[in-house]
């Protein structure tokens, strides 16, 4: 019998989600979405974080979206209290001093327009005398809530933060809490 082919599924997680299938207190896990056997996730989204998470049952593949090693590109669109001056965005794309090291260099711009996003359940709370803004960042790297830290150290708070791509697979508009099969070829 031929072994079936690897799967590689692609989910718009939304807030309030662990990157699990198990849920923890007040928060609901994976398999309240995807009823698929022998997929794991392969990367992880804080529960208060949305959008792009990868699951497969392949090990090779799971190792080349979660090593450090491979370098994987991540894009993400955030929304930051504040308005990003050139310094921040330069700060940005040189590489932030956190308390666990300096960051690889990101690439980041400003969004305007902001990204046609779905509404967020619950919605993000704005304080109506502070404005706000939308980046794009693209990071080499995934360490633990890095890119909120990282907005925060140079001066602006993210208010809520949408993964957009991981590699070649991008989000799209597959529709928060959807998730679609994709080709693991195109990882080759």
């Amino acid at each position: 019998m031929q072994a079936a082919p690897p799967r590689l599924i692609v989910f718009n997680k939304p807030y309030g989600v662990l990157s699990q299938f198990t849920p923890e207190g007040r928060w609901r896990g994976l398999k309240d979405f995807i009823a698929i056997p022998d997929v794991y996730v392969a990367g992880r989204l804080d529960a208060d974080s949305e959008g792009l998470l990868l699951l497969t049952g392949d090990g090779q593949l799971q190792a080349r979206i979660t090593d450090p090693r491979f370098k994987m590109e991540k894009t993400y669109w955030v929304q930051v209290e504040g308005l990003p001056d050139e310094a921040a965005l330069q700060a940005l794309r040189d590489g932030v001093l956190l308390n666990d090291g300096i960051t690889r260099p990101a690439c980041a711009h400003l969004m305007a327009p902001p990204p046609a996003l779905w509404p967020r359940d619950p919605p993000v709370r704005v304080r109506q005398a502070i404005p706000t803004a939308w980046l794009e960042l693209v990071i080499r790297e995934g360490r633990n809530r890095q890119v909120r830290r990282m907005t925060a150290a140079v001066g602006f708070p993210t208010l809520r933060l949408v993964r957009a791509s991981i590699g070649p697979c991008r989000l799209d508009d597959l529709a928060p809490g959807a998730w679609r099969e994709e080709a693991v070829s195109a990882w080759a």
